[in-house]
């Protein structure tokens, strides 16, 4: 987009009903940074209250139509991602503006490839807007969302303010917290800051909300507003906001008359700017205990479980009751399945009559929004056990009589596009329909590692309860391990192609495919929780393809050349990760390719790359793309940091579109995940890949590389 265009959001995808806005940016230096922040806005382009000032120290509305979800790191910056749920936006809101905001002097100038992006409730990119020369401003307002009839439209604004957040906030009407008609106020910033991030913690984890408590964090200077720097496109509405000219100093409250008594009353909180003090990670604290064998007391111990029915219920229970204390986890898990925002309530061991037998799911979820409930049916394994058809529809047939939204599978097998996991039959002749739904324990410890490592949920007590359960669900005794074995095809077919037996259309071929689509989805998992990252898995089918067919034709290939294979996509990355493994040879291939630049010496980039890769393996192989089907020059990177110019073709002539990078590494022949397993020996070699050598692909070149993305 350009700037003062507009769009319509439903032109671009059906799936508008939620939203997520992403700003971002990035630091030649590395250290730079900003802040989001957005205002809703009445028909008279002002906050109705300052409760519709959402920024750091108020993240989450009430409603659920605003929740910032902190800063994600990128390759070569951050990103601060916003969630809109666009049908709980109130009826007196007609516009939404996003901006960001920096401290301490610092300007926008110094950032490179400010952006915003926007998708849809699926994840689907649907816009991006790139501000060129935001100029030495210290607040932007990068977009706006804006009612037009029934449907939402999104206008790309860019326009910049000198006087940062405040002045920002002040001219759409927002009544700034005063400094310095407070004496003390920056003792309270410091002070008692986690005293008022506290104080609310019980009633919000009661009430599904966010910390609203932290809205009143910390003072700022006086505000300065300004003129706004970049001026709105004649062909775009009006930002409404035209400030005065104020003197640098505070404004001083009128006094009442001398003969006036006035008794002193309390002033109303009102939103205060300034950042509340960030208290850094404290080292680790030695251990009391005298030696290694000594176990700390968890709040959710596994030391006693003995059987399968006992993971279960502790599982269960241990998971839910951290979701309705942790409402922004609790929002992650149920929002992908059609669940509001709301005030969340779970339970265990509920009788439901079925016939002449009583049925008990093992959970179940209650979401309040507007008077309304929407309740799921949460059916659990662990340990590696399959779910049960006939339980599953008994819980189906129950939720359709009751009126429940949905039912929630959950168990250590990754579900698959169009392949379910239990087969229902689904009654067509009911009005009240109701979905199925899987969840994998591996997704579970992806959301709980994403908000602990990279987002954070609101205070510390938070934050310990998601450590622990993610300790849980660890463990070992838990059963609750995501996916960890290939199947028992897994041998026969390795074997198969082994000696060369096995044949086209085998059934156990598919099923090894299935297994793999499974293992790749949970590394996407693993790694993204780490790096706090989306990775995706890669699919080069065309988009409708039929899921079925897609993995008969991959089974084919795998009788045919012995190679499981997939790609996955990280964010920040200049190429795809392609994963290789090689059942002839028992090995795991690893590799990504880097695309040429469009300008330079191939000595140049045959040199820089090395120099990249300082920190790599050794055994790193190293292999230059040709145009045509020949392959280019090759060798060890060992081999090559001397004399990178061994990496041009020798006629000169020939053209170089790129560099492969491959790691090899010998694969586990267990079916399951242990230590010799296959499953460990491919995350093992992922992480391994990533860590020692894309990891470091981009750091010298983030600048430069970001520059050039904005010019796209």
């Amino acid at each position: 987009m350009t700037m003062g265009s507009n769009v319509s959001l439903t032109a671009l995808s059906e799936n508008v009903g939620s939203a997520i806005v992403s700003l971002g940016w990035s630091s030649p230096t590395g250290e730079g940074d900003a802040d989001v922040s957005v205002l809703l806005l009445d028909a008279n382009g002002k906050v109705r209250s300052d409760a519709d000032f959402y920024f750091y120290n108020n993240p989450v509305a009430s409603d659920g139509s605003v929740q910032l979800l902190g800063k994600e790191p990128t390759a070569d910056g951050s990103e601060d991602r916003i969630s809109f749920d666009l049908t709980a936006v109130p009826a007196g809101v007609e516009r939404i503006v996003v901006a960001a905001s920096r401290y301490e002097q610092a300007r926008f100038a110094e950032l490179d490839d400010l952006r915003v992006t926007l998708a849809d409730a699926g994840g689907e990119s649907l816009l991006r807007f790139v501000i060129d020369d935001p100029g030495p401003v210290s607040a932007i307002i990068f977009g706006e969302l804006y009612r037009r009839g029934e449907e939402w439209k999104f206008r790309a604004v860019g326009q910049g303010y000198e006087s940062g957040l405040a002045g920002l906030a002040t001219d759409f009407g927002v009544d700034i917290e005063d400094d310095e008609a407070e004496p003390g106020a920056e003792d309270e910033a410091e002070s008692g800051t986690d005293d008022e991030a506290e104080s609310g913690t019980d009633d919000e984890a009661e009430s599904g909300t966010e910390d609203e408590a932290e809205s009143g964090t910390a003072v700022t200077e006086p505000p300065v507003t300004e003129e706004p720097v970049n001026e709105e496109p004649a062909d775009a509405p009006a930002l409404d906001a035209q400030p005065q000219a104020t003197p640098l100093g505070a404004v001083p409250a009128p006094r009442p008359p001398a003969d006036e008594e006035v008794a002193p009353r309390k002033r109303a909180a009102r939103p205060r700017t300034a950042k509340k003090k960030v208290t850094p990670p404290r080292a680790p604290v030695k251990s009391l205990a005298e030696n290694e064998s000594w176990k700390q007391a968890r709040l959710f111990p596994v030391s006693a479980l003995k059987s399968d029915r006992d993971r279960e219920m502790r599982s269960t229970s241990v998971l839910l009751s951290v979701m309705t204390q942790v409402p922004r986890f609790g929002r992650r898990i149920t929002a992908p399945f059609g669940a509001p925002s709301g005030r969340m309530e779970t339970f265990t061991e509920v009788s439901l009559p079925h016939g002449d037998t009583p049925r008990r799911p093992d959970g179940i979820i209650r979401v309040e929004r507007a008077g309304k409930l929407w309740t799921a049916l949460v059916e659990t394994k662990t340990n590696g056990n399959p779910l049960k058809s006939d339980q599953v529809q008994a819980y189906m047939d129950i939720a359709a009589r009751r009126g429940y939204e949905a039912v929630i599978t959950l168990s250590n097998d990754v579900a698959l596009e169009g392949s379910p996991l239990v087969d229902v039959k689904i009654d067509r002749r009911r009005k009240h329909q109701v979905a199925l739904w899987h969840l994998s324990w591996a997704e579970v410890a992806h959301q709980a590692q994403m908000l602990i490592r990279h987002e954070g949920v609101g205070n510390a007590a938070r934050t310990w309860l998601l450590q622990d359960l993610l300790h849980y669900l660890q463990h070992e005794n838990s059963g609750c391990h995501g996916f960890q074995n290939m199947g028992s095809a897994w041998v026969p077919v390795r074997n198969g192609i082994s000696d060369e037996t096995l044949c086209q259309g085998d059934p156990r071929a598919l099923e090894v495919v299935e297994s793999w689509e499974r293992l790749i989805r949970q590394v996407c998992l693993r790694l993204g929780g780490e790096l706090g990252q989306k990775v995706l898995p890669a699919q080069r089918a065309r988009r409708g393809t039929d899921p079925g067919a897609r993995r008969a034709r991959l089974a084919d290939q795998l009788c045919l050349e012995g190679r499981l294979q997939a790609e996955l996509r990280v964010e920040g990355v200049p190429g795809l990760l392609g994963i290789s493994a090689d059942l002839r040879t028992a090995k795991l291939r690893t590799s990504v390719e880097i695309p040429a630049p469009e300008q330079g010496y191939p000595l140049t980039w045959a040199k820089r790359l090395i120099r990249r890769l300082a920190e790599a393996p050794a055994d790193l192989h190293v292999e230059t793309l040709v145009e045509g089907e020949a392959g280019g020059p090759r060798g060890t990177l060992e081999r090559l940091r001397p004399e990178p110019g061994d990496l041009l073709p020798k006629d000169g002539a020939t053209r170089i579109t790129g560099f492969r990078l491959s790691l090899f590494k010998g694969m586990g022949s267990g079916r399951g995940s242990a230590e010799s397993g296959f499953i460990r020996s491919v995350d093992d070699a992922v992480h391994r890949f990533h860590n020692s050598v894309v990891a470091h692909l981009d750091a010298p070149a983030s600048g430069r590389a970001a520059r050039e993305r904005a010019t796209v």
